[in-house]
């Protein structure tokens, strides 16, 4: 046999074996997780399920799902094995200290848009059916309207899409 016939059976077979092992490593880590869960633990659920840990059996585990409501799940349903601050920060809403060093997130855009104070002017960024209608007199005159152009020439000033077009 030529060892070109033989490649395309060598590289199946090396791939497979490649994915075998690294899903035997995450079984393994899960196994791990799984193993060194506590009472009191926070974990989530492979459903989505935020809980508490109450108590820890073999095959099994007592989770408090809210004040005063148990459940026994098995431990093969542990997703993830959270820590301290992100179980009270999803489950409570509780905000860990921030530290100094952290960059801060603004909740929305407006502060990355410019400084206060600016000029807030309107861009229409639409493709309307008034400017078909219009024409290219109509978008001169509206060009002509913005204070910042009064003064350019007609030439300066960018006419519609489909002038520049010809």
């Amino acid at each position: 046999m030529n060892i070109v016939t033989l490649l395309p059976f060598i590289v199946i077979i090396g791939a497979m074996f490649l994915m075998t092992r690294s899903a035997k490593n995450k079984q393994r880590q899960a196994a791990q997780m799984r193993d060194q869960i506590q009472p009191g633990t926070g974990i989530r659920t492979i459903g989505g399920m935020y809980a508490t840990v109450k108590e820890v059996h073999d095959d099994t585990l007592l989770l408090e799902v809210a004040p005063g409501v148990h459940a026994i799940y098995a431990k093969n349903s542990v997703g993830a094995v959270l820590d301290d601050a992100e179980y009270n920060r999803i489950v409570h809403g509780i905000e860990s200290e921030h530290d100094d060093d952290a960059p801060v997130v603004p909740d929305d855009a407006s502060s990355l848009t410019g400084a206060e104070g600016d000029d807030d002017r309107r861009v229409d960024m639409t493709k309307g059916d008034a400017a078909d209608e219009t024409g290219a007199a109509g978008a001169a005159d509206a060009d002509a309207s913005r204070p910042e152009d009064a003064d350019a020439k007609p030439e300066d000033r960018k006419g519609s899409g489909s002038d520049d077009a010809k």
